[in-house]
Protein backbone atom coordinates (compact mmCIF):
# COMPACT_ATOMS: atom_id res chain seq x y z
CA UNK A 1 0.00 0.00 0.00
CA UNK A 2 1.44 3.25 -1.31
CA UNK A 3 1.34 5.99 1.22
CA UNK A 4 -0.09 9.06 0.06
CA UNK A 5 2.66 12.07 -0.91
CA UNK A 6 2.58 15.73 0.18
CA UNK A 7 0.95 17.45 -2.22
CA UNK A 8 1.92 21.43 -3.64
CA UNK A 9 -0.60 23.99 -4.96
CA UNK A 10 0.72 26.88 -7.31
CA UNK A 11 -1.22 29.61 -5.89
CA UNK A 12 0.93 32.72 -6.13
CA UNK A 13 -0.65 34.15 -9.35
CA UNK A 14 -1.82 37.76 -9.53
CA UNK A 15 -4.64 36.70 -12.34
CA UNK A 16 -3.72 39.98 -14.79
CA UNK A 17 -6.30 39.03 -17.21
CA UNK A 18 -9.16 38.18 -14.73
CA UNK A 19 -8.81 41.38 -12.79
CA UNK A 20 -12.54 42.12 -14.46
CA UNK A 21 -13.15 38.90 -12.10
CA UNK A 22 -10.92 39.21 -9.33
CA UNK A 23 -10.22 42.55 -9.51
CA UNK A 24 -7.26 42.99 -7.27
CA UNK A 25 -7.50 39.70 -5.59
CA UNK A 26 -5.26 36.30 -6.25
CA UNK A 27 -7.08 34.17 -9.08
CA UNK A 28 -6.41 31.15 -7.10
CA UNK A 29 -9.84 33.06 -4.60
CA UNK A 30 -11.62 33.78 -7.84
CA UNK A 31 -15.60 32.62 -6.88
CA UNK A 32 -16.72 29.29 -8.86
CA UNK A 33 -20.02 28.50 -7.42
CA UNK A 34 -20.30 30.90 -4.72
CA UNK A 35 -16.80 29.27 -2.91
CA UNK A 36 -13.17 30.45 -3.92
CA UNK A 37 -11.85 28.32 -6.99
CA UNK A 38 -8.67 26.74 -4.55
CA UNK A 39 -11.58 25.26 -2.56
CA UNK A 40 -12.53 23.09 -4.99
CA UNK A 41 -8.74 22.26 -5.39
CA UNK A 42 -8.66 21.52 -1.75
CA UNK A 43 -11.79 19.25 -1.41
CA UNK A 44 -9.93 17.45 -4.65
CA UNK A 45 -7.35 16.23 -2.88
CA UNK A 46 -9.21 15.76 0.34
CA UNK A 47 -11.48 13.32 -1.24
CA UNK A 48 -8.53 11.47 -2.28
CA UNK A 49 -7.22 10.96 1.31
CA UNK A 50 -3.90 13.85 1.10
CA UNK A 51 -2.99 15.13 4.46
CA UNK A 52 -0.82 17.97 3.92
CA UNK A 53 -1.10 20.60 1.27
CA UNK A 54 1.64 23.31 0.75
CA UNK A 55 0.16 26.35 -0.81
CA UNK A 56 3.03 28.38 -2.97
CA UNK A 57 1.38 31.55 -2.20
CA UNK A 58 2.85 35.18 -4.11
CA UNK A 59 0.38 37.36 -4.43
CA UNK A 60 -2.08 38.79 -2.26
CA UNK A 61 -0.90 35.72 -0.24
CA UNK A 62 -2.64 37.41 3.15
CA UNK A 63 -6.13 36.92 0.80
CA UNK A 64 -5.56 32.76 0.92
CA UNK A 65 -3.73 32.62 4.28
CA UNK A 66 -6.28 34.65 6.21
CA UNK A 67 -9.31 32.45 4.43
CA UNK A 68 -8.02 28.90 5.21
CA UNK A 69 -5.94 29.19 7.65
CA UNK A 70 -3.74 26.02 8.97
CA UNK A 71 -5.81 23.48 8.24
CA UNK A 72 -8.47 22.74 5.78
CA UNK A 73 -11.23 19.80 5.14
CA UNK A 74 -8.80 17.90 7.66
CA UNK A 75 -5.71 18.56 5.88
CA UNK A 76 -2.71 20.74 7.30
CA UNK A 77 -1.67 23.62 5.01
CA UNK A 78 1.48 24.83 4.76
CA UNK A 79 2.46 28.22 3.27
CA UNK A 80 5.14 28.93 1.13
CA UNK A 81 5.67 32.83 0.86
CA UNK A 82 7.57 34.26 -2.07
CA UNK A 83 9.12 37.51 -1.62
CA UNK A 84 10.07 37.95 -4.98
CA UNK A 85 7.87 36.36 -8.35
CA UNK A 86 9.84 33.04 -8.62
CA UNK A 87 7.60 31.29 -11.60
CA UNK A 88 6.34 28.25 -11.59
CA UNK A 89 9.71 26.47 -11.06
CA UNK A 90 11.16 28.52 -8.71
CA UNK A 91 8.34 28.74 -6.68
CA UNK A 92 7.91 24.57 -6.52
CA UNK A 93 11.53 24.49 -5.45
CA UNK A 94 11.54 26.69 -2.56
CA UNK A 95 7.68 24.96 -1.63
CA UNK A 96 9.36 21.50 -1.45
CA UNK A 97 11.44 22.20 1.28
CA UNK A 98 8.26 22.32 3.83
CA UNK A 99 7.99 18.65 2.14
CA UNK A 100 8.06 15.45 4.42
CA UNK A 101 7.65 12.72 1.67
CA UNK A 102 9.78 11.45 -1.20
CA UNK A 103 7.72 12.82 -3.93
CA UNK A 104 5.94 15.72 -4.37
CA UNK A 105 1.96 15.98 -6.06
CA UNK A 106 2.33 19.33 -7.61
CA UNK A 107 -0.83 21.21 -8.73
CA UNK A 108 -1.74 24.52 -10.84
CA UNK A 109 -3.95 27.07 -8.83
CA UNK A 110 -5.70 28.27 -11.68
CA UNK A 111 -7.18 24.90 -12.93
CA UNK A 112 -9.21 21.40 -12.14
CA UNK A 113 -9.29 18.05 -13.64
CA UNK A 114 -11.62 15.73 -12.43
CA UNK A 115 -8.98 12.47 -11.93
CA UNK A 116 -8.19 10.47 -9.19
CA UNK A 117 -5.35 11.83 -8.02
CA UNK A 118 -4.72 8.65 -5.22
CA UNK A 119 -4.36 6.43 -8.14
CA UNK A 120 -2.06 8.97 -10.07
CA UNK A 121 0.43 8.76 -7.45
CA UNK A 122 0.44 4.84 -7.77
CA UNK A 123 0.97 4.76 -11.05
CA UNK A 124 3.98 7.00 -10.66
CA UNK A 125 5.21 4.99 -8.53
CA UNK A 126 5.03 1.32 -10.35
CA UNK A 127 6.39 3.59 -13.12
CA UNK A 128 9.67 4.37 -11.07
CA UNK A 129 9.77 7.02 -13.24
CA UNK A 130 11.43 10.15 -11.87
CA UNK A 131 8.45 12.31 -12.46
CA UNK A 132 5.35 11.97 -14.53
CA UNK A 133 3.03 14.51 -15.60
CA UNK A 134 -0.88 14.16 -16.73
CA UNK A 135 -2.00 14.66 -19.90
CA UNK A 136 -5.75 15.18 -21.14
CA UNK A 137 -7.16 14.76 -24.60
CA UNK A 138 -6.89 17.83 -26.76
CA UNK A 139 -9.89 20.11 -27.47
CA UNK A 140 -8.62 22.19 -29.99
CA UNK A 141 -7.25 24.87 -28.17
CA UNK A 142 -4.00 26.52 -29.43
CA UNK A 143 -2.66 28.35 -26.15
CA UNK A 144 -1.53 24.76 -23.68
CA UNK A 145 1.17 23.07 -23.33
CA UNK A 146 1.22 19.99 -25.79
CA UNK A 147 3.29 16.42 -25.00
CA UNK A 148 4.63 14.01 -27.71
CA UNK A 149 4.25 10.67 -26.14
CA UNK A 150 6.77 7.33 -26.99
CA UNK A 151 7.14 3.83 -26.33
CA UNK A 152 6.26 2.63 -22.66
CA UNK A 153 4.51 5.86 -22.30
CA UNK A 154 7.84 7.83 -21.98
CA UNK A 155 7.96 11.93 -22.50
CA UNK A 156 9.71 12.85 -25.39
CA UNK A 157 8.31 16.44 -25.87
CA UNK A 158 6.72 19.06 -23.65
CA UNK A 159 6.04 22.11 -25.45
CA UNK A 160 4.32 24.42 -23.17
CA UNK A 161 1.38 27.14 -24.47
CA UNK A 162 2.62 26.39 -28.28
CA UNK A 163 0.66 23.58 -29.11
CA UNK A 164 -0.83 22.73 -32.03
CA UNK A 165 -4.76 22.80 -32.43
CA UNK A 166 -4.79 18.82 -33.82
CA UNK A 167 -2.54 17.69 -30.70
CA UNK A 168 -3.68 14.64 -29.16
CA UNK A 169 -2.53 15.44 -25.77
CA UNK A 170 -2.45 18.54 -23.73
CA UNK A 171 -0.86 19.24 -20.30
CA UNK A 172 -3.24 19.14 -17.57
CA UNK A 173 -0.92 20.97 -15.32
CA UNK A 174 -0.41 17.94 -12.94
CA UNK A 175 2.94 16.68 -12.35
CA UNK A 176 4.26 13.70 -9.94
CA UNK A 177 8.19 14.27 -8.83
CA UNK A 178 10.54 13.16 -6.71
CA UNK A 179 12.12 15.26 -4.55
CA UNK A 180 15.54 14.37 -5.33
CA UNK A 181 14.85 15.39 -9.18
CA UNK A 182 13.10 18.66 -7.68
CA UNK A 183 17.11 19.69 -5.99
CA UNK A 184 17.96 19.93 -9.50
CA UNK A 185 16.07 23.06 -9.73
CA UNK A 186 18.54 26.11 -8.71
CA UNK A 187 17.33 27.53 -5.44
CA UNK A 188 16.02 31.11 -5.47
CA UNK A 189 15.88 32.50 -8.89
CA UNK A 190 12.54 32.46 -11.61
CA UNK A 191 11.70 30.10 -13.74
CA UNK A 192 9.26 28.08 -15.12
CA UNK A 193 8.65 24.58 -14.69
CA UNK A 194 6.82 24.35 -17.63
CA UNK A 195 9.33 26.52 -20.31
CA UNK A 196 12.75 25.11 -19.02
CA UNK A 197 12.68 22.96 -16.39
CA UNK A 198 11.22 19.71 -18.88
CA UNK A 199 12.77 20.73 -21.70
CA UNK A 200 16.13 20.32 -19.53
CA UNK A 201 15.47 17.66 -17.68
CA UNK A 202 13.97 15.71 -21.37
CA UNK A 203 17.74 16.79 -22.74
CA UNK A 204 19.74 15.72 -19.42
CA UNK A 205 17.51 12.17 -20.11
CA UNK A 206 15.68 11.94 -16.82
CA UNK A 207 12.71 9.55 -17.05
CA UNK A 208 9.42 11.30 -17.32
CA UNK A 209 6.72 9.16 -18.02
CA UNK A 210 3.05 10.68 -19.12
CA UNK A 211 -0.12 9.74 -17.38
CA UNK A 212 -3.42 9.68 -20.46
CA UNK A 213 -7.12 10.23 -18.51
CA UNK A 214 -9.88 10.66 -20.78
CA UNK A 215 -10.70 14.29 -18.54
CA UNK A 216 -11.65 17.76 -19.51
CA UNK A 217 -8.80 20.01 -17.79
CA UNK A 218 -11.13 23.14 -17.03
CA UNK A 219 -9.02 26.12 -16.30
CA UNK A 220 -9.61 30.07 -15.25
CA UNK A 221 -7.28 32.10 -16.78
CA UNK A 222 -9.27 34.05 -18.57
CA UNK A 223 -13.00 35.75 -18.08
CA UNK A 224 -14.67 34.14 -21.16
CA UNK A 225 -13.20 30.41 -19.73
CA UNK A 226 -13.82 31.38 -15.67
CA UNK A 227 -17.54 32.20 -16.98
CA UNK A 228 -17.41 28.81 -18.71
CA UNK A 229 -16.14 26.96 -15.31
CA UNK A 230 -19.24 28.30 -13.13
CA UNK A 231 -21.04 25.96 -15.22
CA UNK A 232 -18.86 22.98 -16.08
CA UNK A 233 -18.03 23.02 -12.25
CA UNK A 234 -21.10 23.60 -10.29
CA UNK A 235 -21.78 20.66 -10.51
CA UNK A 236 -18.84 18.96 -9.11
CA UNK A 237 -18.60 21.52 -6.47
CA UNK A 238 -22.36 20.58 -5.33
CA UNK A 239 -20.93 16.87 -5.43
CA UNK A 240 -18.07 17.31 -3.05
CA UNK A 241 -20.56 19.42 -0.59
CA UNK A 242 -23.04 16.77 -0.44
CA UNK A 243 -20.03 14.52 0.02
CA UNK A 244 -19.07 15.65 3.67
Amino acid sequence: MFSVPDAILLCGGAGLRLRSVTADGPKAMAGVAGRPFLELLLRQLRRHDFARVILAVGYRMEVIRSHFGGEAFGMQLLYSAESSPLGTGGAVRQAAQLASSESVLIMNGDSYTDVDLGRVVAEHRVSEAEASIVVVPGDGRNDCGTVRVGTGGKLVRFVEKQGAADACYVNAGIYVVSRQLLDDIPPGIQVSIEHEVFPRWLEQEHDIRVIIRPARCVDIGTPERYWSAQGLLGNVEALEIVAE
